[in-house]
Formats: structure tokens, C-alpha cells, sequence
């Protein structure tokens, strides 16, 4: 593998959550991509994908290290996503599973489904560290860099004018986005720093409370939440986990939910799972997975007696795609209300649309 240019590996620059776009100038606003973050090294021979903990990923995306190579000059930094497109948008199901140890799969699965990458900063140029500068400068030299990218290297969309990026935050969704990032347009680029804010979509849910997980490695406190929501069948399906308690509150559940573990498992809809291995069920709650990295994720039932809302922001498929935050009981509803047609459908959006999105073409200030 080609050594990394300049004193890799660097740390991404992240995010702080916003309940909504920033008021006032002085911000550029990106589409928010639902993928793997990823930093790309084109050094005097190859290229390195670094993921945002750090590691290579080059041997999971080879048809995607063969563009990077092809298609970006050499002595570039460039920060971006690992996405892919699936029939209905953005797929990260279909990316979670590029994520293999067998070489075959891998191979199989970059012709099947293969990735692309949507740039959006850039962190060096002509072998030049391009941090210091502004992201208004920085996103005017990404422009020149990738003004002759071809599929599947993509340019994300930028703008300044806020209703613009308020619309984007509606409409995009519906392509699989996840929302809109915010950038200070004077801020330079902060690696770990929480310099930019992430707005994403909200919405509560009523969900069955069907099972829990330990707190790391005790058993006197509860560490998340198994949530369920009943199909059109009566089935109940595992939708997600809420996670989101303080340590007192944690050992207050443990307490509180005692009685719903007494005989939980006799008669539970999901007690086929409870010895089953990671591929006998799609929403098992117990399945390990390639990102687990060894965690234990064994459940303890509980009669599905009990409903919660819960906050959320992107349903993936049937399932919550990120870990929801907990509301509150809801005592008052009986668990068989708590069915997917509570759920808001999203209008479906053509993913090129988002990638041909007229927005604002930066310029450097002189």
C-alpha cells in the first residue's frame, strides 16, 4: 500500500447536532450523505481510504480505489463519503455489507453494488496542506479540483442561501439523505474539532418495549432498550434501541422493569431469536455484527407490555437507522397501536437530482 501524503493519518472533522439550520451569513450548507466518512490520500503512486476511526479501507472498496486513482491528481487530501446507490437511493444496508474478511465476497459485492464517493472538502492540494484556510477557499479549490469528475466521483452540492438548504432538508430525504450539514464559511479545517453542525430530520414514534441489554459488562443496570412496531401482519418486528439514560436512570429501568421479565420468554414473539446465530433472522436482536467488534449483544425478554415514545430520525427500510432518544412512558396506549402506519412516509426523490443540484458555485475572496 503508497505511503499516505503529509503526516497521515488524520482525524476528520466532525460535527455538533443543531435542531435546526443556524439564522445569520456566514455559513455554506451541504446535503448530509448517509455513508462511511472517509478521508482520501492521493499520494506519488496510489491512494489511501482512511475511515474516520483511522483504518484503511482500501481492501473493502477496490473498484472504488480504481476511480480515486484514475480520477484525482496527485499530491490531493480530499474528505468525502463512501456511498452507495441503490433502486430506491442511498442504500447503507447494501453498504454495511462491503464490510467482509472474505477477499471473494468483497469482489462479488464491488461489481453487485459498487460504491461511490461524494467529496465535500479538501485538506490538501498540489502536495500543499490546505487545512488553514477557510472553507469557503477550501470549497472554491474543491471545485477546481473535481470540475472534470465523472460517476461514481461526485462534487456534493454547496449553497449559502439558507431557504435553499431548508429545502434541501425536506426534499432530499426522500433519496436517502440524512439531513444538512452547516460550515462556517470562515472557519478553517479542524481535525477531531466539532467545527460544523448536522441538522437532521425529528420525529417521534410509539414503540413496544420487548426486551433490554446489559450496561456494559454489569448486570445492575440497563444499557439500551429493544423497541418493536407491529406490521400489517400482527407480527412484531425489532425496529431499533433507545439508549439515551444517565447512569441513576439506567439502574432506576432495572428496577422498574423487574416484573416484566417474570415468564418473558414463554410466550414472547421473538423467542425463536433467542438462540438463533446472526443470519437466522433479519431484525434479531441479538445478532452479532462486523461492527459490533466482539461487543455482546445477548438480550433479556420482557413481556411486550409496555409502550415508550421515543425520538428518531431516519427510518432505514423497517428499521430505525440510527439509536433513538427516550421520551417518555406512554402507559395511556396498548402495545397493539404501536404498528408501522404511525410512521410519516417519506416522497420519494431521484438520488441524481441531489448529485445535479444547483446550488451556489463558491469563489475564494480574493
Amino acid at each position: 500500500m503508497p505511503e499516505p501524503l503529509f503526516s497521515a493519518p488524520i482525524d476528520p472533522m466532525l460535527a455538533k447536532v443543531a435542531d435546526a439550520l443556524p439564522q445569520g451569513e456566514g455559513f455554506l450548507f451541504e446535503p448530509k450523505w448517509d455513508g462511511f466518512r472517509a478521508l482520501v490520500f492521493r499520494g506519488p503512486d496510489g491512494v489511501v481510504i482512511q475511515s474516520r476511526d483511522l483504518k484503511s479501507l482500501n481492501r473493502y472498496f477496490p473498484e472504488l480505489e480504481k476511480v480515486l486513482l484514475e480520477q484525482l491528481p496527485r499530491g490531493c487530501i480530499v474528505d468525502g463519503e463512501i456511498v452507495v446507490a441503490g433502486p430506491q437511493g442511498l442504500d447503507f444496508d447494501a453498504l454495511q455489507q462491503r464490510i467482509h474478511p472474505a477477499a471473494s465476497r468483497i469482489a462479488r459485492l464491488s461489481k453487485d453494488t459498487p460504491a461511490g464517493f461524494v467529496a465535500f472538502d479538501l485538506l490538501a492540494a498540489g502536495g500543499k496542506p490546505t487545512t488553514a484556510l477557510p472553507q469557503r477557499e477550501r470549497r472554491a479549490r474543491l471545485e477546481r479540483l473535481l470540475g472534470q469528475a465523472r460517476a461514481p466521483l461526485y462534487l456534493t452540492p454547496v449553497t449559502a442561501d439558507r431557504a435553499q438548504a431548508q429545502d434541501w432538508l425536506q426534499r432530499f430525504e426522500g433519496a436517502g439523505l440524512d439531513g444538512v450539514m452547516a460550515k462556517p464559511a470562515d472557519a478553517p479545517y479542524q481535525p477531531g474539532k466539532r467545527a460544523m453542525f448536522k441538522i437532521k430530520h425529528a420525529r417521534t414514534a410509539d414503540c413496544v418495549v420487548a426486551g433490554f441489554r446489559w450496561y456494559k459488562d454489569t448486570q445492575d443496570a440497563v444499557g439500551s432498550l429493544l423497541l418493536g412496531l407491529y406490521n400489517e401482519a400482527g407480527v412484531l418486528q425489532h425496529v431499533g434501541v433507545t439508549s439515551s439514560f444517565t447512569l441513576a436512570a439506567r439502574r432506576e429501568l432495572l428496577a422498574e422493569l423487574a416484573p416484566l421479565r417474570e415468564n418473558a420468554m414463554a410466550d414472547h414473539p421473538w423467542r425463536d431469536w433467542a438462540q438463533a446465530s446472526a443470519g437466522d433472522a433479519d431484525r434479531m436482536p441479538g445478532a452479532k455484527s462486523r461492527w459490533s467488534g466482539g461487543k455482546d449483544l445477548s438480550w433479556e425478554a420482557l413481556r411486550p407490555e409496555r409502550v415508550c415514545e421515543v425520538k428518531y430520525d431516519h427510518l432505514q427500510g423497517d428499521r430505525f437507522r440510527h439509536a433513538t432518544t427516550f421520551l417518555r412512558w406512554r402507559d395511556d396506549k396498548p402495545p397493539q397501536d404501536c404498528r408501522y402506519d404511525q410512521l410519516e412516509v417519506t416522497t420519494a426523490f431521484e438520488l441524481q437530482a441531489v448529485f445535479g443540484a444547483k446550488g451556489t458555485r463558491v469563489q475564494a475572496k480574493a
